[in-house]
Order: structure tokens, then C-alpha cells, then sequence
């Protein structure tokens, strides 16, 4: 982008307006440690929603070069508008514009190079393959439906999150680049001094974030993109799909046999064959003859139902639907205004433009039919948009709001509103949290849906960069999320199947899920060792739910992950910056699957402190160790002066019988704060809530009912502390007992 030479500047409020001979560029403070900078401030996001500013104090530091501070950051700004960030405290640099024009992207019209510290890393770009770490590496954020084995070659998957942390000589950031166009990242891996950003158009915009922990970073973003809302609990239970469990009996069957087989299980899925000839909002009356009853029934047995709906509607004469959406000009059109047709699941097929509001709204209504039945949640497939007569052309015009966007400009952003359009039709007609999955999505769809990693294969490459998608998701907002448990495509060994189960059952999204030609791997598939295997981890999954559900309160506050990488928590710590086979859930439980075929022992590495392993309580101190690790076993570690919480399994998660909570306490002192709610609905907001403050010193245990704004509560509490059990219940608002 050409600037020239800085003439003047002025500054209104916490808005920096420099002048450049060429164009404008503005600098917004919105915090101390987040700064927008943009070339017009009236640039539509379609991640950020109602931006709450708080006051900064912007001082001129110096006149040449021209300098601003805040109490974090100070921001350098020379001609060409290049633009350093450095700390105001001690001056060091924490991101700076290269001087000089890399050679890279010439032909795009927004580029941006940064430069890059020969120790720095980075995380973040929501869903890509590979590892953990992104340096040397370059991706091309587009939405892309390929089906094809995933590999660290692939620059393009199913979500597009232009979000990256940067982390080099224990200074740390991040930037949002706010730009739906396709776009380009190069985190070294063209010249190893330079990180470099283009977009094929739009404006440049972008926030910086600087903090003092990642947390810090992720809180910033998620203060601008938004936050998972709390889930109704039973999403956090363990989903079983397949395409596609085709008949009413199938269903039953199934169910049947997890609870013949004591093994846990909420939701069940409703792929593709329910609808009749793949039309959305319509029912297969020959496979699914009482819809509604079947899901009745499932519910009696504490199974929720969830609808998968896709975005191409069938091109029919006399469907609804099309006939509709037709009318009210809903759909994608040509340049020429002609209704814009390709291919997908029912044939030919247009696309309803969910940029518009009208259009959103009366997919909401569409959406009431399958609420009325029963249906639990929505699944929003085939999203990217997909299309099977080749790719949607540049120029088709998607009508909105302000004005009609071409396919060039909202391909990224398409899954994103559709979530959105079914997000509020959950909310509007179930009136519950709505459970919303969606499979392609933008910067801040968190506030709308959980997201899984798309079609998996049943491949051990697949099981060992899971951990990374999962850790770079949560870094990049998307904290609901999961990988289909023993892949999708592909056939599924015995080996692998488990060691999916043991590796995921934490993930915060726990679907096994896999297509249609694929070899079954419902867990009673293989054989008694394999269903009492998969059995134990479903199980311990369960056991979890209030420490994950609390998880997901504090994501609420401050954005913050519920699986992290070990660096989150240790960016000091040089040995995790790369851990790819590892994991945190929440800063308590570390977690070390074995992700290679054959292994029956590991590496594991453990961070400062002292570290309990799950299974023995045997006390480890930080670094590297190798355990034994039969196929049976996953390697769990807690820290040291820590307390996890838990519940008795159950066959489903039913809130109304959520009266007894396990705590175990780890360690000579710890403290923990615990939230518990109906569950469901969103009386908390209003405060119908309660808060157990737990704490263990000195051999005395002392829980407090801090917050009481909900009618239940727990009824007893199983105490264990160092291996010592004992049942306990709360005498009023509180209980101290010595151990």
C-alpha cells in the first residue's frame, strides 16, 4: 500500500487520525494494550460487535520520530507508514514493520510485513493442519470443502480465523487482521526475518494486542470477537454420528446398545438421509415415519437428537422452500441478477444469502419445524459454501444488509452468519442455550457455535495433529470445539480407535463420527477389550463435566481456553513451545496421550512444579520423564496444590440429578472456586446461579457456599484429599472439617 511521506498528525480523543501525502491511516486506542490501525474507521466487521473502549491516556513522546505511549505499548510511526510497537517501560521491541518491501504477495492489494525474531513462534490461525507451531509455514485463509487427507501441506481448511499470537524473547502479542477477503499468511517460511500478511482486497485493518501471558492476548481478541457463550451441560456429554444412521431403528438400536453397554452417551445425530431426497427442513417419511416420536422417546432415555442442515437449497417446483426463498429474492444471484445455481447433496441447488436480516430471520422460521419435533440442536454442514459444479465464481452477488457483497468478499464470513441465522432461531423458538455446530466459520463465530476440525480420516496423522487444532482453536477464541473421534474417512483400526478416545475424551467437543463406506467404529465394533477400553474413557469423560463446565464459566470472563497448550501457561519455558502431543485442560490437568502406532511407553514432559500422576499419585517434579503406557492407559498429571471437582457417572447428564460433586485435592494447600446452575436455561443471567468456594490447609477442608441464587444444590460432597476419602455434606452456607 503506497503511504509516502507523514505530514501532520491529530489526535481526537483516543483516535490518532496521521496524515500521509497518499492517504490517511488511523490509530484507535481501545485499551492500554490494544490499538486498531486502520485506513477508514468506518469499516464494517463482521467479527466485531459494539467495540467497549476503555480510557487510555495517549502521550506524545516525541516529535522525530513520531511517538506515542500508553501505559503498555509505545508506537513508533516513520514514514510509509511503517509502524513499530514497542514496551513503554523498557523500550523493547515487540512487533515492527520491516523497513524495506519483502518481495512476496506483490500482487495483492493489502500487504503487511512484519518482522520476525530468530526465537519467535506462533500460534493462533484458528484450523489449520500440521503442527502447533506456525513458524516456517504459510497458509491461504479461504473456506475450503476437500475431503482429501488433511496434511501439513494443505494451506487451506474449512475455517478462516486471520488471528495469530507471536511470542519472542518473553514479549508476546497478537493481531486480528479484520479482513474477510482471501488471504495470506507467511510466518517465515519464505524468508525467515519476515512474517507476512496480504489480502487480494478490502482495507487495511488490524488490531495489535500486547499483554503480559497469553491469556492476556486471547482475552483481548475475545473482548473484540466475542465469547462461547455458557452450553447447555449436556452438549459437554458424549455425541455419537455416522453417516448416516439411516432409519428409525438404526437409532433405536443404537442407543440400546450404549446403554446395554453402560456406556454414557447425550446426543445422537441425524445426518444427511433423514431428510427426504436431501431437501433441508423436510423428513424421509419412509425411514423416519414418527419423527417426532422417535426423538420423544430418546428423550425419555435421556438422548438429545441433533439435525444436520445444510445451506443449498433444492432447485424443485412445489418445494417450500425453494418456492419461498424464490420469491423474496433470498438466494445468490448472477452479475445479471439471474438466481445462481450449482450443485450439492439434493442437485441442483441455490444459496439462501444469510447476509441479509430478512433472510436470517426466515431461516430462523424454517428451522421451528424440526424445534418442534423435538430436535435439540443444529448442525451446519456444507457451509464454506461447498459446491460440486466447481467453485462458487467470484462475482455472484450475495444481497445484504448495506449493500450486495460479491462471493469474493463473504466467502469466509457465509458459515459465519448462517451460524449466526441459527443461533437466534434456537434462541428465539427453543429458548434454551442453543447448540449450534458448524463446520466453516470466521473470526468470532464463538458467539454462535461450536466448531469441529471437518472430515478427518481414520489415520494416525490425523490423531497426532488433532492436539494441535484443538490448542490453536481454543488460542484463536473457538473454545467449543472437537475432531471426530477415530476419524471420519478412512477405516479405523482397533489401536487407533482407542487411542482416539484416550487423546479426546477431554476435547471439549466429544463426537465419534464416520462416513458412510467406512468401517463401523461404534465402541462394540471390535472386541471386549475394545468396548471396556473405550467404555473407561467415555466414563471418566463424565466424571469431568463439572471441572470442563466450569471451564467453560471462566471462558465466559476472560476468554480464555479449555484445552490449552503447555505454553499458555509456561511462555517462559522454551521446552513447550513445540509440544505437539500434549495438553493442558485448564492449568490443573495436563494430559499425554500416546498418538503413535505400536507405542506402549512415551516421553512426557512436565512443567515447573510438581506434578501428581492420576493413576498412582506417585509426585514428580518438572522435566522430562518416560512411563510406561499400555494401550489401556492415557497419562494424566495434576499439579501440585490443586483441586479438581467431579460427579458419579451416569448413564446422560441430567442436571436435575446433579446433587453430589467429588473433590479431589492435590497437594498440602489449594484453593478452588466451583459454579453450578440449572444447567439449561439462561435463568443465570439474572443470578440463579450458586458459587462453592473450596479450600484445603493445614489438614482443614473448608467449603462455603459463596453465591446462592439457585434452588438445588449438592446434597453430599466425596472428599478426597491425598488418597484420604470421606462423604461430607454442607451444614448451611458452609462446612470446615479436618481431613
Amino acid at each position: 500500500m503506497n503511504f509516502s511521506k507523514l505530514l501532520s498528525y491529530e489526535i481526537d480523543n483516543q483516535i490518532v487520525k496521521l496524515v500521509f501525502e497518499k492517504q490517511p491511516l488511523y490509530l484507535t486506542f481501545i485499551a492500554p494494550g490494544v490499538i486498531r490501525v486502520s485506513t477508514n474507521r468506518q469499516i464494517k466487521s463482521h467479527a466485531v460487535k459494539d467495540v467497549k473502549s476503555t480510557p487510555v491516556i495517549i502521550n506524545v513522546v516525541s516529535e522525530e520520530p513520531l511517538e506515542f505511549s500508553t501505559a503498555l505499548i509505545k508506537v513508533r510511526v516513520n514514514d510509509g507508514a511503517k509502524i513499530s510497537f514497542l514496551t513503554t517501560a523498557t523500550n523493547d521491541k515487540i512487533c515492527c514493520d520491516c523497513r524495506e518491501e519483502a518481495s512476496l504477495f506483490k500482487n495483492k492489494k493489502i500487504r503487511i510485513y512484519k518482522e520476525t525474531a530468530p526465537d519467535e513462534v506462533f500460534y493462533g490461525l484458528g484450523e489449520t493442519g500440521g503442527f502447533f507451531n506456525k513458524k516456517h509455514y504459510s497458509y491461504i485463509l479461504w473456506n475450503t470443502d476437500n475431503p482429501d487427507p488433511h496434511t501439513e501441506n494443505n494451506q487451506s481448511l474449512y475455517k478462516s480465523v486471520p488471528f495469530y499470537i507471536g511470542l519472542h524473547n518473553g514479549l508476546i502479542y497478537g493481531i486480528f487482521y479484520d479482513n474477510p477477503y482471501k488471504s495470506y499468511f507467511d510466518f517465515g517460511k519464505t524468508d525467515p526475518s519476515v512474517c507476512a500478511y496480504a489480502a487480494a482486497d478490502g482495507e487495511l485493518d488490524y488490531y495489535f494486542i500486547y499483554g503480559d501471558c497469553i491469556g492476556a492476548i486471547v482475552k483481548g481478541y475475545t473482548d473484540l470477537t466475542g465469547r462461547t457463550p455458557l452450553p447447555q451441560i449436556w452438549t459437554l456429554g458424549y455425541h455419537q454420528c455416522r453417516w448416516s444412521y439411516r432409519d428409525e431403528s438404526e437409532i433405536r438400536e443404537l442407543v440400546a446398545r450404549f446403554r446395554k453397554n453402560a456406556i454414557p452417551l447425550d446426543v445422537v445425530y441425524l445426518d444427511i438421509d433423514y431428510m427426504d431426497e436431501y431437501k433441508v427442513f423436510t423428513v424421509n417419511k419412509t425411514q423416519f415415519p414418527d419423527l417426532s416420536g422417535l426423538i420423544s422417546d430418546l428423550s425419555r432415555q435421556g438422548v438429545k437428537a441433533v439435525a444436520i442442515v445444510d445451506p443449498g437449497v433444492k432447485i424443485e417446483p412445489g418445494y417450500p422452500v425453494y418456492e419461498a426463498g424464490k420469491k423474496l429474492g433470498y438466494f445468490a444471484v448472477t452479475p445479471a441478477g439471474a438466481i445462481y445455481q450449482n450443485v450439492v447433496w439434493p442437485g441442483p441447488a441455490v444459496y439462501p444469502s444469510f447476509l441479509k436480516k430478512e433472510v436470517r430471520e426466515w431461516w430462523q422460521q424454517q428451522l421451528r419445524g424440526l424445534l418442534d419435533k423435538g430436535v435439540r440442536g443444529i448442525w451446519n454442514d456444507m457451509n464454506e459454501p461447498a459446491s460440486f459444479a466447481g467453485p462458487l465464481p467470484d462475482d455472484v452477488v450475495f444481497p445484504g444488509d448495506e449493500k450486495d457483497y460479491q462471493h469474493r468478499e463473504v466467502h469466509n464470513v457465509y458459515g459465519h452468519y448462517m451460524a449466526q441465522a441459527t443461533y437466534e432461531g434456537l434462541k428465539e423458538y427453543d429458548q434454551r442455550r442453543p447448540f449450534v455446530i458448524t463446520r466453516a466459520c470466521y473470526a468470532g463465530s464463538q458467539k454462535y457455535s461450536t466448531v469441529w476440525t471437518g472430515d478427518n480420516h481414520s489415520i494416525w496423522s490425523h490423531l497426532q495433529m488433532a492436539i494441535p487444532q484443538i490448542c490453536n482453536l481454543g488460542l484463536s477464541g473457538l473454545a467449543f470445539c472437537g475432531v471426530d473421534i477415530g476419524g471420519f474417512g478412512s477405516d479405523v483400526t482397533k489401536e487407533l480407535l482407542i487411542r482416539w478416545v484416550e487423546a479426546g475424551c477431554f476435547f471439549p467437543l466429544f463426537r465419534n463420527h464416520s462416513a458412510s463406506g467406512t468401517r463401523r467404529q461404534e465402541p462394540w465394533t471390535f472386541d471386549r477389550e475394545t468396548l471396556e477400553i473405550y467404555r473407561r474413557y467415555v466414563r471418566l469423560r463424565y466424571r469431568f463435566i463439572p471441572y470442563l463446565y466450569d471451564l467453560f464459566y471462566h471462558h465466559q470472563k476472560d476468554g480464555s481456553p479449555i484445552i490449552r497448550p503447555l505454553v499458555y501457561h509456561y511462555p517462559n519455558d522454551i521446552n513447550t513451545y513445540d509440544i505437539n502431543d500434549q495438553y493442558l485442560v485448564g492449568a490443573t490437568l495436563l494430559v499425554a496421550p500416546v498418538v503413535e502406532v505400536g507405542k506402549r511407553n512415551r516421553i512426557v514432559y512436565l512443567p515447573e512444579g510438581i506434578w501428581y500422576d492420576y493413576r498412582t499419585r506417585k509426585k514428580y517434579q518438572s522435566g522430562y520423564h518416560i512411563f510406561d503406557c499400555p494401550l489401556d492407559e492415557v497419562l494424566m498429571f495434576v499439579k501440585n496444590n490443586s483441586i479438581l471437582v467431579g460427579t458419579l457417572v451416569a448413564d446422560y447428564i441430567d442436571p436435575a440429578q446433579h446433587d453430589t460433586l467429588i473433590v479431589e485435592v492435590y497437594g498440602d494447600k489449594a484453593q478452588y472456586s466451583h459454579y453450578y446452575d440449572d444447567g439449561v436455561s439462561f435463568a443465570y443471567q439474572n443470578g440463579d446461579y450458586q458459587i462453592y468456594d473450596i479450600s484445603y490447609q493445614n489438614e482443614f477442608l473448608e467449603i462455603s457456599l459463596r453465591h446462592s441464587g439457585h434452588s438445588a444444590g449438592y446434597r453430599r460432597f466425596i472428599v478426597n484429599i491425598n488418597g484420604k476419602e470421606k462423604e461430607v455434606t454442607l451444614n448451611g452456607g458452609s462446612r470446615r472439617l479436618k481431613i
